[in-house]
C-alpha cells in the first residue's frame, strides 16, 4: 500500500507540474526551449536530472552489485564526460543554435540534406536510449506493483508521452529539476545506511565485500564483466565522447539565456552528477553485502531491481517505496526528455524545414511536434516490450556509441577545422552512424547462442563498438572533407561562425577582416 501511495504522489505531483507549464506553452520558443528563462542553476540540475537516468541509479549499482570494479567503469565514463561539453561545446552550441543540434550545424552548412541526416541520426539515438529507460520501468512497476511488464511500460510511456504534449520544456525541465532532488536525497540516505553498517570504514567496506560474492577478491579487479581491455576501452570511449553528442543534453544547452549562464549550467551539473556516481559505489556495494549475490541473480530483470531490494533490506517497507518511487520519477523525467528532443527534431527539422521549406507557422509546428512526440512514445513503448531481459547500463552503453560516433565528429569538425567541407559532414555523421549500428548488430549484446535477440556466434566481439566505429565516423568526416573542393569563399564563412560561436555576436560581414575595416 505504501508503494502505491508513494507512486501515485510521483503521478499526481508531475501531472500538477504539466498542467502548471502548459499556461506557459504558447510559443516554438516555449515548447522547446522553455522560453530561454532557465537560470543556471535551474538548467544545471535540470540538466543532472535529465542525465542520472534508469541505467545510472538501477542500471549501473546493479553492476556493480554483481560485478565489482566493472560496473565503476560506467560511473567513471559518465562523470568524466561533461568535461568535453565544458571545454568543447557548450558555449559554442548556445551561441550557434536555437532549439537543436541541426540548427546550430545549419549556421556552417546551410544544408536541408543535411539537416535531415541530423534530424534522423537524432531520432535513433533518442529512440535507442528511451529503449533502456522504459525496460528499468517495466521491471520496476513489475516486481513492485505486481502489473506485468507490458502494461507497465504502455503506463510509463504514455505518461511522458502526456507531459511532453500538453507542457513541452518547461514542464520537462521542473520534472527533472524535481527528480533530481528527491533522486539525491534518496541516494545520500540509502548509502549513508549502507555506510553506517560498516561502521563508517572504508577498509571495512572493502574488505567484507572481497569475500561476499563468489567472485571474493577478484570483485574489486577488473575483467568480471568486461572481459578483455579493449572492451574497457570501447566502452570508456563511448560513455566519454557520446554524452556530447547526446540530442537530449545539448537541446538542454539553449534553454538559458547567454553564454555564461550554460557555463554555470555544467559547472552546476558536473558538481551533482559527480556527487551521484560517487553514491553508486555504496549503493552496488550495500547490494552485494545485503542483499546478496544469490538473490540479485534469482530476481531476473538484469540486476536492475538492485537499489530496490537494497533499500528493502535496509529500511523495511517504506524506504523500499520511497527509493521505488524516486526511480519511477527518474525514469519519468529522463524518458520526457527525451521524448521531446525526439519530437523536436521531427517537428522543426524535418516537418518546418525540409518538408514546409521554413513557411510553417508556429501553431502548426507545436501542433506537429505534439504528434510526432506520440509517436515516439508508440514505437519506443513496442520496442521495450521485445527488450525486457537487457540491463539498462548496457543499452545506454550502446547509445552513447552511436552519439560518439555519429554527432561528436560533426560538432568538433564543424567549431574548429576550417577546411571541413558539407560532403565531409554528411559522410562522417552516415560512417559513424551506420557502423555503431551494424558493429552492435553483429556484435555479442545481439548476437548470442544462449540468450541473444539472434541466437548465433558474434561475429564482431565487442559488446561496445565505441572502439572501432568511433575513429570511423572521425575518418569518414575527414575522407569525405579531403576528396571534396572547399567551396568559394569557405574561410571567410568559418571566420564568421566561429566568430559567432566564440562570441555569440551574429555578424553581417563574411570576415572578421571587413568586420574591422568597417
Amino acid at each position: 500500500m505504501t508503494t502505491i501511495i508513494f507512486f501515485l504522489a510521483v503521478i499526481i505531483g508531475t501531472m500538477a507540474i504539466t498542467y502548471s507549464a502548459a499556461k506557459q506553452t504558447g510559443t516554438t520558443r516555449d515548447f522547446y526551449a522553455a522560453g530561454n528563462r532557465l537560470t543556471g542553476l535551474q538548467n544545471g540540475i535540470a540538466i543532472a536530472g535529465d542525465y542520472m537516468s534508469a541505467a545510472s541509479f538501477l542500471g549501473i549499482a546493479g553492476t556493480i552489485a554483481v560485478y565489482g570494479f566493472d560496473g565503476f567503469v560506467y560511473a567513471i565514463g559518465f562523470f568524466v564526460s561533461y568535461l568535453i561539453i565544458l571545454f568543447l561545446v557548450a558555449e559554442p552550441l548556445h551561441n550557434l543554435g536555437r532549439y537543436t543540434l541541426a540548427d546550430a550545424i545549419a549556421v556552417r552548412f546551410d544544408s536541408l540534406w543535411l539537416r535531415g541526416v541530423v534530424a534522423l541520426t537524432t531520432l535513433l539515438i533518442t529512440i535507442f536510449y528511451m529503449l533502456a529507460q522504459l525496460v528499468g520501468a517495466g521491471a520496476l512497476i513489475y516486481y513492485l506493483l505486481g502489473i506485468e511488464y507490458d502494461t507497465a511500460v504502455m503506463l510509463v510511456g504514455s505518461l511522458m508521452t502526456f507531459y511532453v504534449v500538453f507542457g513541452g520544456m518547461v514542464a520537462t525541465s521542473w520534472v527533472q529539476i524535481i527528480k533530481a532532488i528527491l533522486l539525491l536525497t534518496g541516494t545520500l540516505v540509502l548509502s549513508l545506511i549502507v555506510f553506517a553498517r560498516f561502521h563508517w570504514s572504508f577498509s571495512e567496506m572493502f574488505l567484507h565485500v572481497s569475500t561476499a560474492t563468489p567472485l571474493k577478491e577478484q570483485f574489486l579487479q577488473p575483467g568480471n564483466q568486461l572481459n578483455h581491455p579493449l572492451e574497457t576501452i570501447s566502452l570508456n570511449l563511448a560513455l566519454i565522447l557520446g554524452t556530447a553528442g547526446l540530442p537530449h543534453i545539448i537541446s538542454r544547452l539553449f534553454t538559458v539565456k547567454d553564454a555564461v549562464t550554460t557555463r554555470y549550467s555544467i559547472y552546476t551539473a558536473t558538481w551533482v552528477i559527480g556527487a551521484f556516481y560517487l553514491m553508486t559505489v555504496f549503493l552496488g556495494f550495500g547490494a552485494s553485502a545485503f542483499v546478496g549475490y544469490e538473490a540479485l541473480k534469482n530476481v531476473g530483470f538484469g540486476g536492475n531491481l538492485t537499489v530496490t531490494l537494497l533499500a528493502d533490506a535496509l529500511g523495511g517497507e517504506f524506504l523500499m517505496a520511497y527509493i521505488a518511487a524516486v526511480a519511477f520519477a527518474t525514469i519519468l523525467a529522463v524518458v520526457t526528455g527525451l521524448v521531446l528532443s525526439a519530437s523536436s527534431a521531427f517537428a522543426h527539422d524535418v516537418y518546418s524545414h525540409l518538408i514546409r521549406r521554413g513557411m510553417a507557422s508556429e501553431k502548426e509546428q507545436v501542433m506537429i511536434a505534439k504528434f510526432s512526440s506520440i509517436a515516439v512514445g508508440l514505437i519506443s513503448i513496442w520496442l521495450a516490450i521485445s527488450a525486457e531481459k537487457m540491463n539498462v547500463a548496457s543499452l545506454v552503453g550502446l547509445t552513447f556509441a552511436v552519439a560518439a560516433s555519429a554527432n561528436l565528429p560533426l560538432i568538433l569538425f564543424t567549431l574548429y577545422w576550417r577546411r571541413f567541407t558539407f560532403r565531409g559532414a554528411i559522410s562522417g555523421v552516415l560512417t559513424g552512424l551506420v557502423a555503431s549500428v551494424v558493429l552492435v548488430m553483429l556484435g555479442p549484446t545481439v548476437m548470442d547462442p544462449n540468450n541473444g535477440p539472434i541466437l548465433k556466434e558474434p561475429i564482431f566481439p565487442l559488446a561496445n563498438p565505441g572502439l572501432v566505429s568511433i575513429p570511423l565516423g572521425f575518418l569518414g568526416a575527414v575522407i569525405g572533407t579531403l576528396f571534396d573542393h572547399p567551396e568559394h569563399g569557405a574561410d571567410a564563412h568559418y571566420e564568421r561562425v566561429l566568430f559567432q560561436a566564440m562570441t555569440g555576436v551574429k555578424t553581417p560581414y563574411s570576415s572578421q577582416a571587413e568586420r574591422k575595416r568597417a
